[in-house]
């Protein structure tokens, strides 16, 4: 049955009612990806901080307010809920919820017990895809059984701290080989399997499909996997990859045969509208929705021959847009949840107007991670960066806030993530040595941090 939404004024909300949509992207705020309910006036107070209106959920808002909602929807028929309610209701595809569990798996250890682990593991699965690459162009056996190995090793790693491996997702190094595009879109998929709670065996399926997945592109010429794909020809020339790579995989009789599953639809979409048999909704197998999730949103923060990343930020926002449409909408959110609005990696702004780099993630708090604070709000360097650990510092003020000593708006949070080249002094690859492999005080070790700034370049 689909929503009932009324359109709100942000100055006559009230407690009990089910926020379901804003005026504004909801990467744009602070608020949860999926809704919330207003519970108490610092809610109304921060929603009146971002929008004008809001679009509320008639079905769950409570209390006497929702018997109130109900009626007016009743009432006026057609008319209430003018906005997402009176938006062009798509047809329904069918699509079953995945079956998610949160607390599958133990709370992840801390990131520095597991860094340098993952930081050899990196360099093995980087051996093991230039192995594929160099196997590939003489046409030999692929080395699927030391791929496969490394996805297991890549699975425990996640499995014990998936911070660890985000950040080796997030900070690219010169060398181009080390931080491939699917290695990256394995350590996502690893990430969004933790949070919702795959088994070990369906995570090593995801993880191995994720590195396998373009093996085909080796057999297309150059300039097809080169060349603006704007000409429809270019396009479905391109689009051939899935199935090379499909049957590349499946010669192998060793290998599972769902990873071969998973690469071939992995570029499906949720409408019908992808590639190559046109699935939709159901008919493409869970993991292969999720290889597809993980595949675009790297190729968005980090396209082809890019300089530098762009804002995760702009990738989910992109993906959210797409949720229900290229994406099954409950599998963008999980994902989205799963590495947080603030990947670890990322450079923010915070409401006081200093920047930081995002370095370990709070999981039960996503809005509130640990952030390690490199620019003053005048954007210069600080004499010492600071970590600056976001949960445990709302949850003092929050008991001052209860005290009346202070009041709502005196919580630090962040206002946005930065577009990694915006200040080009902070050098985010030495911010995560310092944080993660340093056994010393890390401020002694912070001068290290700043880059010379280039021509042109803020901090």
């Amino acid at each position: 049955m689909a929503t009932e939404q009324a359109k709100v004024h942000v100055d006559d909300l009230q407690r009990g009612m089910f926020v379901s949509r804003l005026d504004r992207p909801w990467t744009r705020t602070p608020f949860a990806l999926q809704g919330f309910y207003i519970r108490d006036l610092a809610d109304i107070r921060q929603l009146q901080k971002y929008c004008r209106y809001v679009y509320v959920d008639v079905v769950k808002t409570t209390g006497d307010v929702g018997l109130k909602l109900r009626r007016m929807v009743s009432a006026s028929g057609s008319r209430a809920g003018s906005g997402a309610a009176g938006r062009k209701r798509a047809i329904a595809i069918p699509c079953r919820p995945v079956q998610v569990s949160h607390q599958a798996h133990p709370l992840p250890s801390p990131v520095r017990r597991e860094a340098h682990r993952a930081r050899r593991l990196y360099g093995e699965l980087d051996t093991a895809m230039r192995n594929l690459s160099a196997q590939l162009e003489t046409g030999r056996p692929l080395p699927l059984v030391e791929i496969r190995r490394n996805a297991e090793s890549l699975v425990d790693s996640v499995l014990r701290s998936p911070d660890a491996a985000a950040w080796l997702a997030r900070v690219r190094d010169r060398d181009a080989h080390t931080y491939s595009h699917s290695i990256r879109a394995s350590i996502w998929a690893m990430l969004f399997g933790r949070h919702i709670g795959l088994r070990h065996q369906d995570l090593v399926r995801l993880a191995t499909a994720a590195l396998l997945k373009d093996v085909g592109l080796t057999c297309l010429p150059q300039e097809s996997v080169t060349t603006d794909r704007s000409d429809p020809r270019g396009e479905l020339e391109y689009r051939k990859f899935v199935e090379l790579s499909a049957q590349l995989l499946s010669a192998d009789t060793q290998l599972d045969p769902q990873v071969t599953d998973i690469v071939r639809a992995h570029r499906e979409r949720h409408d019908g509208s992808g590639y190559p048999r046109g699935l939709r909704g159901d008919k493409i197998p869970v993991l292969a929705r999720m290889c597809g999730i993980v595949t675009f949103y790297d190729e968005v923060t980090n396209p082809r021959d890019a300089r530098v990343p762009v804002a995760p930020s702009t990738a989910v926002a992109r993906l959210y847009d797409l949720r229900d449409s290229a994406f099954q909408e409950q599998l963008v959110v999980e994902f989205i949840q799963a590495i947080g609005l603030y990947p670890t990696g990322t450079q923010v702004e915070l409401s006081t107007g200093e920047i930081g780099v995002v370095v370990e993630q709070s999981y039960e708090r996503r809005l509130k991670p640990k952030v390690m604070v490199v620019l003053d709000s005048d954007k210069q360097p600080l004499p010492k960066a600071r970590l600056f650990d976001m949960a445990a510092d709302d949850d003092a003020k929050q008991k001052l806030i209860d005290r009346g000593s202070l009041s709502v708006d005196d919580k630090i949070r962040i206002v946005q993530s930065v577009t990694p080249d915006l200040y080009a002094s902070v050098d985010v690859a030495a911010v995560r040595d310092s944080y993660l492999f340093s056994r010393r005080q890390l401020p002694s070790l912070l001068g290290r941090i700043f880059r010379p700034s280039r021509s042109g370049s803020r901090g």
